[in-house]
């Protein structure tokens, strides 16, 4: 009965990567791109994460003291299928469909929101939470691999919508709703500098990881004169990876808590970018699992920490601030490496190794708020 709650639980993970993977990456921005401008899509949809934000603050409050984590991510999580579904029926309507996918881009992140929250419900925190991600990096692999080139138009978003259907059906009925509950004060919290300096030394690896992920391919492409084969197999590798250290870093958390599991990503990321420029053609598949080792390590530990840190009937409001975390770091990373290859004119060796400075600057941000919670 256990390994059904978690494994329920993990099913969403599983149903959510499909939808990220078909439509968040590649179906709807190819699509919307042929109508509007990059820039004015690169613009709504980043004015969209912020809204979400907003929104899953008020909301988080709400569910916290009011203990409806659960209601709420099966509301979320079934809005979210329904509306994907729809911008597959307006494809002939470019502006509703794009209106359309900026509402799936709020109500998804309230979803991720309250389906983070609800780890609380379970004594093994960290399994549960690297079964998820294991089980997601099979999602993203499947999708990509088997539908990806089966599905055309509106079957991707009708087949991607009916997967989180599904995955928000059995994640709800397999776990229970947690019970914590308390006041919440906004304001305190924007003045919790341990939790703000602890945010920031999460974005700095969050920057990493997501500049690895949009850029890796043409990196290899470019430096080593790879394939397109050949970067798939080190990518597929690097799935691997991320497959086994979900269970990995899962178990190791349950075994040693997130709090002393996490600094190791601070080291996996540092090593991994000083190992990137010089890493000979013949190891690159070992770094690839190497990749996929830490991106799962950054994804099953970083959630089981705000958990452990900090009281449980905040968690769905301190997971709004985890969300626009990951939603920053996925601009200034991109941004950073852009800056990078100017000074360094298109070196994408040395661009690479200087990147390992935000590890680093978040290792020392993250003893730094350990330090104070200790004082505190």
């Amino acid at each position: 009965m256990k390994l059904f709650r978690k494994l329920g639980y993990g099913f969403f993970d599983f149903s959510e990567t499909v939808l990220g993977a078909l439509v968040f990456s590649v179906s709807f921005p190819l699509y919307i791109t042929e109508h509007i401008d990059v820039k004015v899509f690169s613009f709504l949809y980043g004015a969209s994460f912020f809204l979400s934000f907003l929104v899953a603050l008020a909301l988080g409050r709400f569910a916290d003291e009011r203990s409806l984590r659960k209601p709420f991510f099966g509301f979320f999580g079934l809005s979210t299928s329904f509306v994907c579904s729809l911008i597959g029926l307006s494809l002939s309507l470019p502006t509703l469909a794009l209106g359309l996918f900026l509402i799936l881009a709020l109500l998804h992140q309230q979803t991720m929101v309250f389906y983070n929250s609800l780890l609380m419900g379970f004594e093994e925190r960290g399994f549960t939470s690297g079964l998820g991600v294991a089980l997601g990096y099979v999602g993203s692999a499947m999708a990509l691999l088997l539908f990806a080139d089966a599905l055309e138009g509106a079957q991707v978003y009708l087949f991607s919508g009916t997967v989180l259907f599904l995955g928000t059906l059995i994640t709800s009925l397999a776990v229970e709703n947690p019970k914590d509950r308390g006041r919440v004060d906004l304001k305190l919290l924007f003045k919790d500098r341990t939790f703000l300096v602890l945010l920031l030394s999460i974005l700095t690896v969050t920057e990493v990881a997501n500049t690895m992920v949009a850029m890796m391919g043409v990196y290899l492409r470019e430096v080593y004169n790879l394939g397109k084969e050949e970067i798939y197999r080190i990518i597929g590798l690097s799935a691997l990876g991320g497959v086994a250290g979900g269970v990995l870093w899962g178990w190791m958390s349950d075994r040693f808590s997130a709090g002393r599991i996490f600094p190791l990503g601070f080291a996996l990321w540092t090593s991994f970018l000083v190992a990137l420029p010089v890493v000979p053609r013949d190891l690159l598949l070992p770094l690839g699992f190497v990749a996929g080792l830490s991106l799962s390590h950054l994804w099953t530990v970083g959630r089981l920490l705000i958990l452990e840190k900090f009281p449980l009937s905040q968690a769905s409001t301190r997971f709004a601030f985890l969300s626009l975390t990951e939603r920053i770091a996925s601009t200034t990373g991109l941004t950073l490496w852009s800056f990078l290859l100017f000074v360094t004119s298109d070196n994408m060796k040395l661009s690479a190794l200087l990147m390992a400075f935000l590890p680093l600057c978040g290792a020392v941000l993250y003893r730094w708020a350990n330090s104070r919670a200790r004082s505190g």
